[in-house]
């Protein structure tokens, strides 16, 4: 493995991604989309989750741990039913669900992901 870190879609602030040694580090992602409601956040926050994979060299199936971020855990249900279709059956990673905080009060999710890189 090499020991260079390579980042993608690098900002001042923060980079969308980060590789090292076989494994993918994310940003947190949010929403998009200007949809208000969880259930459209939460597939917007996976279809981008789906892309920085791909472009690292990962996908879904490989995903190692996801931390979720719910602005209001009541929405917990929905979010669920989202990602339940989202996820590959047998490949459901550990995963933390919380209420917390986030950065704008227009976001409902934010969701974390580590991921192994395919060899």
């Amino acid at each position: 493995m090499s020991q260079d870190i390579q980042r993608l879609h690098v900002a001042t602030r923060y980079s969308e991604a980060a590789i090292f040694n076989g494994v993918v580090y994310l940003a947190g992602m949010v929403p998009e989309c200007e949809a208000r409601d969880i259930r459209s956040q939460t597939a917007d926050v996976l279809r981008q989750i789906e892309h920085r994979l791909g472009e690292s060299g990962s996908d879904k199936t490989r995903i190692l741990r996801t931390q979720i971020y719910l602005k209001d855990i009541a929405d917990i249900g929905a979010m669920n039913e989202v990602w339940d279709a989202w996820v590959v059956a047998g490949s459901a990673p550990p995963r933390a669900t919380v209420q917390a905080a986030l950065a704008d009060p227009a976001y409902l999710i934010e969701v974390v992901v580590t991921a192994a890189v395919k060899t």
